[in-house]
């Protein structure tokens, strides 16, 4: 009996669906299985998903909190912003600038090459390539986290590239269903470029609207499942947990799941936590699969605390999540894009400098860029250039 199949009979005997986890997905996914042995530490429990009576997807934790709309009311009626974001292009500029990619600079350099680079492209958006792929996180190109561009919070920052100037794109991976995550704009976009050679990774429920887009390379899983990009099956895709919730419309509250995306592959390994509250899944993800050469961590949108304890993590909290991970090194994303919160727009990373001070970790272990700038992480344990 070889590898995948002692994982398939493991999770029959947990009671769960014995066939692959993307049977009944696009037929792309079933050529796509990876064939390499992992260590799975399947010792380890870990918390699954789980939906409540009408089908909404819930949090399992005792961490998690909604505001009351007694608390929602106040967040939005009375509470005082704090961001307090300059209206003047140079001010900004000189606080939070805005840099070519360096593959929009120089083109021929946009290969993957040896090691694991990184690319901040504002909020959540990062490009992370490794392992002879090029991944993106959560896309937005937009102007405005909104169902219509003309309202909505709208960039402070705008993107550093467009669509069209970005690399080979072979992987796209999206936390959840929220319009400053999940922009209609840039996958259309992406798929209008890349089509079919570009597989889309995303929790239940996403498929079906990705597929009205167009996408046609669509892979949709469940916490702890995992895809793999067709010719590439040494690298593992793995839907993990997070602590947040999904809508899009007035209706749809929690239809969709939302999830983390642990990436692994024979030479490094890279966590993206999207978006999310601080919760035990992380030393789940971390015992699992850790340590992680990179994680891409939340450090804004955290204030009023009362309001978004639950579904945002602080920067204290974030450095946490980077220690729960066994993370080598961690970038800071979500902050410095939208004003989304009432925090001062340029405290997370000071946050998060004497967060780090206190824990008596190295500073660089968890770095800022600024937006478009790259950073290199060597396959050689502890180098990193900028």
């Amino acid at each position: 009996m070889d590898y995948m199949e002692e994982r398939e009979v493991l999770r029959g005997a947990e009671g769960e669906d014995v066939g692959p986890p993307t049977q009944r997905k696009s037929s792309s996914s079933r050529s796509s299985r990876k064939s390499f042995r992992l260590d799975y530490r399947l010792e380890e429990d870990v918390t699954k998903s789980c939906q409540d009576k009408h089908g909404r997807w819930t949090n399992p934790w005792s961490t998690w909190r909604f505001p009351s709309w007694p608390l929602l009311l106040r967040f939005m009626l009375w509470d005082k912003d704090h961001s307090r974001v300059p209206t003047n292009k140079e001010a900004l500029d000189s606080e939070l600038p805005v840099m070519e990619p360096y593959f929009v600079q120089n083109p021929d350099l946009s290969d993957s090459g040896p090691g694991l680079r990184v690319t901040w492209l504002g909020h959540a958006t990062v490009l992370v390539e490794m392992d002879g792929l090029n991944i993106l996180t959560d896309p937005i190109f937009s102007q405005r986290a909104s169902p219509i561009q003309f309202v909505g919070p709208k960039r402070y920052r705008g993107p550093p590239c467009t669509v069209e100037q970005l690399p080979r794109i072979d992987a796209v991976v999206i936390s959840h269903s929220h319009y400053d995550h999940l922009d209609v704009g840039s996958v259309a976009s992406l798929n209008t470029r890349f089509g079919g050679e570009l597989r889309w990774f995303v929790p239940m429920g996403l498929m079906d609207w990705l597929m009205k887009m167009g996408c046609e390379n669509v892979i949709e899983l469940d916490w702890w499942d995992e895809n793999c990009v067709p010719g590439h099956d040494d690298v593992t895709f793995v839907c993990t947990p997070s602590q947040h919730w999904s809508k899009r419309s007035a209706l749809d509250d929690n239809k969709t799941l939302w999830g983390s995306w642990s990436i692994l592959g024979p030479e490094h390994r890279f966590f993206f936590a999207g978006d999310t509250g601080y919760c035990p899944a992380f030393q789940e993800i971390g015992r699992r699969f850790g340590p992680f050469d990179l994680a891409a961590i939340p450090i804004g949108a955290y204030m009023p605390r009362d309001v978004m304890k639950g579904q945002h993590i602080d920067p204290e909290e974030a450095v946490q999540i980077h220690q729960d991970l066994q993370a080598k090194h961690s970038v800071a994303i979500h902050w410095g894009t939208f004003v989304l919160t009432y925090e001062y727009y340029l405290e997370p990373p000071v946050r998060l400098r004497a967060a780090l001070e206190e824990k008596g970790l190295h500073p660089k272990s968890f770095f800022t860029l600024h937006h478009g700038e790259s950073r290199l992480i060597t396959s050689r344990v502890g180098d990193v250039f900028d």
